[in-house]
């Protein structure tokens, strides 16, 4: 999908720009890597090796998603190695689930039968997270994930398990005070995917709908539908004034594509595993214009201060940061600051997993704290809205008027 490229040395101001554990500035350096095989790295070659896993969709129709925070990984992963100062060079070991929960087991016993991997970036999607969360548990390997948001991964007693976006009992609320109170919709339309994200948001939004007093129909059509035709002309005759899509790009571009067929007029939303612009390819730029996100991500091109973070990854990946890879870079600088705290060229797994459970990191994201569960203790959720065929920042929910009251 994308191919590396050499950085040039002018991006290496951005290691300034990273935290780390103490809120100083840490560095990373890159990696290659493609499919399920560990990168080579030409650093120091009398330096041992350790290794980064990132699990997530690197093939498949939703792929988009995870080559984000695979790329994000490998920028911080090149800077770490750039910047000299650790006793071991890392690399990125990948392992594509596809997004599908019935290979995420299978996807994190490669990343947990190779010793030299000391930490995860991963899993990226819910299901995943929930067939391989006690595997990585028992092996003692933290994973610390950017964008699995499933409320219930933090409850299901994985002891390595950590995430640093707000989960879906954040989103979900946020989005449908969203709706009620800022798009003033008295009624609304709630489909899920029946995917363990998809059910997980859509039950979260539906909730707090009906406390905001919205009236609330709702559907599910399972993921990989191929005709949303009679849903969609269900949506359109509802009289719904807004609509909801909890579920992934590839399937929600098809919708959308549904829905304008169908004739709806009423205000579409959907949430952060249908961000990306592969949702506009699939519905076609006029079905997509005006559809609006919410994401507990955060666009780093929407901001100049975060320009050096978007060279960078542009030089490495040959393409723009999209959803979820600021959050991936800071996951693995989590994982770095932690390792580098630990100034050992054999740390143990379990000494990661702890030092990442007590971790005061700086990212470039937010700050990056866990509470006892693994959550983020940080609740930004933001809306973006189809311009002119491409995806913008509105801002942030809390914020907006109206939210609060």
């Amino acid at each position: 999908m994308r191919a590396g490229a050499v950085v040039v040395a002018g991006v290496l101001a951005l290691s300034a720009c990273a935290g780390s554990s103490t809120k100083s500035g840490s560095g990373g350096s890159s990696s290659s890597s493609t499919g399920s095989g560990s990168s080579t790295s030409a650093a120091n070659s009398n330096k041992p090796t350790l290794e980064i896993g990132v699990q997530g969709p690197l093939s498949g129709q939703n792929q988009a998603l995870g080559l984000n925070i695979d790329w994000g990984v490998k920028l911080a992963v090149k800077q770490a190695n750039d910047k000299g100062d650790l006793p071991f060079n890392l690399v990125v070991k990948d392992s594509d689930d596809q997004g599908d929960q019935s290979k995420g087991a299978t996807a994190a016993q490669l990343l947990i039968q190779d010793p030299k991997v000391v930490g995860v970036v991963g899993p990226a999607f819910s299901g995943p997270t929930a067939a391989s969360g006690a595997l990585y548990s028992g092996a003692s390997l933290v994973a610390v994930s950017p964008s699995a948001t499933r409320p219930s991964l933090t409850s299901s007693g994985y002891k390595t398990f950590y995430r640093v976006v707000a989960n879906d009992s954040v989103q979900g609320p946020a989005a449908a005070d969203y709706m009620a109170k800022v798009l003033k919709a008295p009624n609304v339309y709630v489909v899920d995917d029946k995917t363990q994200y998809g059910q997980g948001l859509s039950t979260a939004i539906v909730g707090e709908l009906k406390k905001d007093g919205v009236t609330v129909e709702t559907e599910s059509a399972p993921q990989g539908t191929q005709d949303y035709s009679q849903l969609a002309s269900k949506v359109a005759s509802s009289g719904s004034k807004a609509m909801y899509y909890a579920g992934y790009y590839a399937d929600g571009g098809v919708f959308a594509k549904a829905l304008k067929a169908a004739g709806y007029t009423g205000t579409m939303v959907t949430g952060d595993g249908s961000k990306d612009p592969n949702f506009i390819t699939t519905a076609g730029q006029d079905a997509a214009e005006g559809w609006q996100f919410t994401c507990p991500c955060f666009d780093p091109a929407s901001d100049p201060k975060f320009s050096a973070f978007v060279t960078a990854y542009k030089a490495l990946s040959n393409a723009a940061p999209g959803t979820y890879s600021i959050e991936g870079y800071d996951a693995a600088n989590v994982i770095i600051s932690v390792l580098k705290g630990l100034n050992t060229t054999s740390p143990t797994r379990a000494a990661v997993a702890a030092g990442v459970a007590t971790v005061d990191y700086q990212g470039l994201s937010k700050e990056i704290k866990f509470t006892p569960t693994g959550d983020i203790s940080g609740t930004a959720i933001y809306a973006y809205k189809i311009v002119g065929g491409v995806i913008t920042l509105i801002g942030d929910i809390s914020k907006m008027p109206g939210i609060g009251s």
